[in-house]
């Protein structure tokens, strides 16, 4: 059965063998190591993963038609989970936890990379992501402050993890050839990192920031905190300032203040 990418869920299907064999490598994988696949396509990647011999591989494939052929080609070497990546707890998937990896689709990949981090057991559940992004998304990830790609995105991907660039990959080690190149990035759990006791509440407190970039931050903390005056001294922050000059540390501090505020 031939299988025709379906644009709708934004599948691209790696094909490279060479880029394939540089994503397994990247996860380390271990006799003990229990992998968890999101969009394996038609089971490139999902085969070089079994070749490590790892001691659980499960798939999360919402592709009714990709389902049965993986199931076709890997029988019982793999446990699919055969549902939408962003209606899964993965908390759940396994008591050991999981080495992550993922060609994303592009639609949706900083929605799946939003919600683990968010996800306030996320620490209990993985050992690390190998994801791939939209090069243009990489680069938001990886962008530092004061730079025109620092956003939201590099300030929630920071937080918990520490974020490496493994490679760039060019369009055309794809089936069908996206127009965008992409990026594999390697996410680590950092030992150390401010805490919330919410994980949404950074998310709500950058949402708020970052629909205003261009404004000077005293307009986002207005709408944030009805003493604004307070926060403002207690961090020692520059009302002069716009949201991307504000590092990802003062992000994380004033997330603390909102989260006193309202819990």
């Amino acid at each position: 059965m031939e299988i025709k990418p379906k644009k709708s869920l934004g599948q691209n299907f790696l094909v490279d063998k060479n880029i394939i064999k540089k994503i397994v490598e990247a996860g380390n994988i271990l006799p003990d190591s229990v992998i968890l696949e999101v969009g394996a396509g038609t089971g490139n990647l999902t085969e070089s993963i079994l070749e490590k011999k790892p001691k659980k591989l499960f798939i999360i494939e919402k592709d009714e038609n990709l389902v049965k052929k993986l199931r076709e080609r890997f029988d019982k070497k793999i446990e699919i989970i055969p549902k939408d990546v962003l209606k899964v707890s993965e908390d759940f998937i396994s008591p050991s936890k999981l080495i992550v990896f993922g060609n994303l689709p592009y639609n949706i990949s900083t929605q799946i990379l939003s919600k683990w981090i968010t996800n306030d057991n996320q620490n209990n559940w993985y050992e690390n992501y190998i994801l791939m992004f939209q090069k243009e998304v990489a680069d938001r990830i990886l962008a530092k402050t004061d730079s025109k790609n620092f956003g939201r995105l590099s300030i929630l991907a920071n937080w918990k993890l520490s974020v490496k660039k493994i490679l760039d990959i060019n369009a055309s080690c794809f089936l069908p050839k996206p127009k965008v190149e992409s990026t594999l990035l390697k996410f680590t759990p950092k030992k150390d990192y401010p805490k919330l006791k919410k994980s949404k509440n950074l998310e709500i407190v950058t949402r708020v920031f970052f629909n205003q970039r261009r404004k000077k931050i005293k307009n986002p903390l207005s709408q944030l905190f009805k003493k604004k005056d307070e926060i403002i001294k207690k961090l020692n922050l520059n009302i002069e300032l716009r949201p991307q000059n504000l590092s990802p540390d003062i992000y994380y501090k004033i997330a603390k203040e909102y989260e006193n505020l309202v819990n």
